[in-house]
């Protein structure tokens, strides 16, 4: 059985990319109403190159045949034109996407399954809230910005009356993209597979079909991490406490604050973390704070093994909480940075000579909590395995271990945890895995992932295939000769 690969289903635009890209009004989220006549109202009209639009927040009530220009397929409570799928063409374009093998059939496809997943999201109830989006518009503004010189610039580029105006439909547009994701979510969730599925799976693929996995590593590393000084942990409070203050006292947004000043990933959406549950895998302290506090309430600062924090308790569901929190980490002074570089160079050639062996080493000097108890070992956090496949590798890791023989230590470099802070470390290869073609005992883990994929797709297949029977679908007689993998044209009114 060939694996199946739906390219369109599963590509992920970049949505910075995909921002940047609205030239004109997001023309396809505007909800269509149709009048006594049949004609569309709502509908953008074009003259002279420029887009004039209608506001519109009315859900359909009345499904009638639609005859506006440009109107490609109605799908639920949404449209989709002639322009949107010629910007579709463009955004893939720009992420890289041979867009010569993707015909308007296809792209036309890709669209109203999108449409499909924001309109049923919105049926099931999926709200996604303004606060949560904010900060990644605010981020995106700040950078459009910084690219075309000022506001008024942005503007006029993307032809808005105002930059409060271009913001909104900036918001707008990103809650689709959330919507889609959610909905996809909902759909899998629940999905699991048995060992018997999984072995089912791989022996219904042909031999000559089944995958090629290439060379992989197994990695170790030990890692000296500088010490924190009294002075530098109360400086980082104290600048907490200053940030706290300014939003509690004066009405600032934790949001912002955590797009401008914390130091992990959440900061692109605000410092916001979602679902976090007593069992859930964060440090002690940090869900321990989560859970003392009130919704809407801003904690002190507090430390944990990661860095210095705030927290904010967005929402309470049963359970579950989702909050924000801005990360901060103390400055390291000059001497203190010596004498750690001084420290694992030390180790390293205790190594080399031979004097203790690299998991021993690892055990005793490492600071990496995380790793040091298995010699160091490194887990892959996408398969939950020690293996790594070296073209798919974080590419600080494999610029440092491309030519490492198993066995050899790489040279002490500087790079950053997981949280962001500076630390110096070494690594080792433990073992090489040769390109093979796969092997079910060898490669369980990976035949598992592959076919829980496989599963997960069959079900949101079903799914599109269940919601299109019951969704009001419309598409222009241009598409009525497309073949898509869906059956759309079977529900068309």
């Amino acid at each position: 059985m060939p694996l199946k690969i739906k390219v369109l289903n599963y590509l992920k635009i970049s949505s910075f990319l995909l921002f940047i890209l609205f030239q004109a009004s997001v023309i396809a989220q505007e909800v269509v109403t149709v009048d006594s006549t049949g004609v569309a109202k709502n509908s953008p009209i074009i003259e002279d190159q420029k887009i004039v639009e209608k506001d519109s927040i009315k859900p359909v009530n009345t499904f009638k045949r639609i005859k506006a220009e440009g109107v490609s397929a109605v799908v639920g409570d949404f449209v989709i034109l002639e322009f949107d799928i010629d910007k579709s063409y463009l955004e893939f374009e720009q992420n890289g996407v041979d867009i010569s093998t993707i015909d308007r059939c296809q792209m036309m496809g890709k669209l109203m399954e999108d449409k499909l997943y924001v309109h049923h999201a919105i049926q099931d109830s999926i709200i996604i809230s303004d606060e949560e989006i904010k900060p990644e518009v605010d981020q995106l503004l700040e950078y459009m910005i910084a690219q075309v010189g000022s506001e008024e610039k942005v503007v006029k580029y993307y032809r808005k009356s105002t930059i409060s105006e271009l913001k909104a439909e900036l918001l707008k547009a990103r809650k689709e993209i959330r919507l889609v994701e959610r909905m996809q979510e909902k759909i899998v969730s629940n999905i699991t597979i048995t060992p018997e599925e999984v072995r089912t799976f791989f022996f219904s693929i042909p031999v000559e079909e089944r995958p090629v996995f290439g060379a992989e590593l197994e990695v170790a590393q030990l890692i000296v991490e500088p010490q924190v000084t009294e002075k530098a942990r109360q400086d980082v409070i104290n600048r907490l406490k200053v940030i706290r203050s300014d939003i509690v006292d004066n009405g600032s947004s934790f949001a912002t604050k955590a797009v401008l000043y914390s130091k992990d990933g959440t900061r692109s959406k605000g410092g916001l973390i979602e679902g976090v549950r007593r069992d859930s895998p964060m440090a002690k302290e940090f869900k321990d704070m989560a859970f003392s506090l009130l919704e809407g309430e801003v904690s002190q600062p507090f430390e944990t093994e990661f860095g210095f924090h705030l927290l904010k308790v967005d929402r309470i569901r049963g359970q579950t909480v989702d909050v924000r929190h801005i990360i901060l980490f103390p400055e390291i002074p000059n001497k203190i940075l010596d004498e750690a570089r001084a420290k694992i160079d030390t180790i390293r050639q205790s190594i080399i000579d031979k004097k203790i062996p690299f998991d021993a080493a690892a055990k005793l000097y490492s600071d990496d909590v995380e790793t040091r108890n298995n010699g160091g070992q490194l887990m892959n956090p996408s398969t939950f395995d020690t293996r790594f496949d070296l073209t798919k590798m974080d590419p600080t890791l494999s610029a440092q271990l491309y030519n490492i023989k198993q066995g050899e230590v790489t040279k002490v470099y500087t790079d950053m945890d997981r949280t962001g802070r500076g630390v110096f470390k070494i690594l080792t290869v433990t073992n090489r895995y040769d390109e093979h073609i796969a092997d079910y005992v060898k490669d369980y883990e990976k035949i598992h992932e592959l076919a829980i994929k496989e599963k997960q797709l069959r079900a949101i297949e079903k799914w599109q295939s269940e919601k299109i029977k019951e969704t009001y679908i419309k598409i222009n007689e241009d598409y009525q000769n497309c073949d898509f993998n869906n059956n759309w044209l079977n529900n068309n009114d």
